[in-house]
């Protein structure tokens, strides 16, 4: 699954360890959701989604053979 959390976090000047913050996960998480190695829970996907204010769609995408 491909994720746009890097730029979004970028578009708005915030480090891994403060999205962790912001969202109650490990700076770990964000850094394996970043580098595709972790599929976040419809949960976690929907408050990521929520504090950038877009639809999960917008930053989660399904790659062939998802």
């Amino acid at each position: 699954m491909k994720n746009t959390i890097k730029i979004e976090r970028a578009l708005k000047s915030i480090t891994q360890e403060d999205l962790a913050k912001i969202i109650s996960v490990s700076r770990q998480t964000i850094n394996a959701m970043e580098a595709g190695k972790y599929v976040p829970s419809t949960v976690l996907a929907l408050k990521i989604a929520k504090y950038f204010g877009k639809k999960v769609e917008d930053i989660f995408e399904l790659e062939d053979g998802d």
